[in-house]
């Protein structure tokens, strides 16, 4: 965003369990901030959390090869997953 420019804002009609909402309304009220203020930075944070670690993976990515996976999955000892990792068929 240029210096002098408007944010523009859209708004959201959010629902949030009761739980989730009094905590936040907590967190707000202690950092001194609306709740919508409050939840607008969360939000922010998380896409950011989010955007960083999709570019690390992606460049972490970039000299990869299916040819070195396949080699690895080779290796894999051949076992039965664990029940909870299991693939249900129905």
């Amino acid at each position: 965003m240029k210096k002098g420019e408007a944010m523009s804002k859209s708004s959201y009609p959010l629902k949030l369990p009761t739980s989730t909402k009094k905590a936040a309304q907590r967190l707000a009220k202690e950092d001194g901030v609306s709740l919508n203020q409050w939840i607008a930075v969360a939000v922010a944070e998380k896409i950011g959390v989010i955007e960083t670690a999709a570019e690390f993976f992606k460049k972490r990515a970039a000299g990869a090869s299916g040819k070195g996976l396949a080699k690895f999955l080779r290796s894999a000892p051949k076992v039965a997953p664990e029940p909870e990792d299991a693939i249900e068929r129905g």
